[in-house]
């Protein structure tokens, strides 16, 4: 059975920093780019906001998060991070780690797998 579980999420004040994790079991991280994604209290819409390529030599972000997250995977302890920096007010969302087969994130097309998510609070 698939399972992803989201780690790290918590309360920090703005320009503080967390770490976010993600263990995925059922299935190998080898061959799947894996994602973070986040919603906004009272957002409808599930937020892009990083995707790191099956080799690990790909990544991207989303232009509000450029320059402070940095995600990173260890496929040998089926893991991924999102370390994230100089955190903003707005980043104050639920988090959300998924996983699509395939060499990068194709973000037209459904992911996968999702984790239920952990909850990041920045206060100002």
């Amino acid at each position: 059975q698939v399972q992803l579980v989201e780690s790290g999420g918590g309360l920090v004040q703005a320009g503080g920093s967390l770490r976010l994790s993600c263990a995925a079991s059922g299935f190998t991280l080898d061959y799947y780019a894996l994602g973070w994604f986040r919603q906004a209290p009272g957002k409808e819409e599930r937020e892009w906001v990083s995707c790191i390529g099956s080799s690990g030599g790909s990544t991207r972000y989303a232009d509000s998060v450029k320059g402070r997250f940095t995600i990173s995977r260890d496929n040998a302890k089926n893991t991924w991070n999102l370390e994230m920096n100089s955190l903003k007010s707005e980043d104050t969302a639920v988090y959300y780690c998924a996983a699509q087969y395939g060499n990068m994130c194709r973000f037209g097309d459904a992911m996968d797998y999702w984790g239920k998510g952990t909850l990041v609070t920045v206060s100002s």
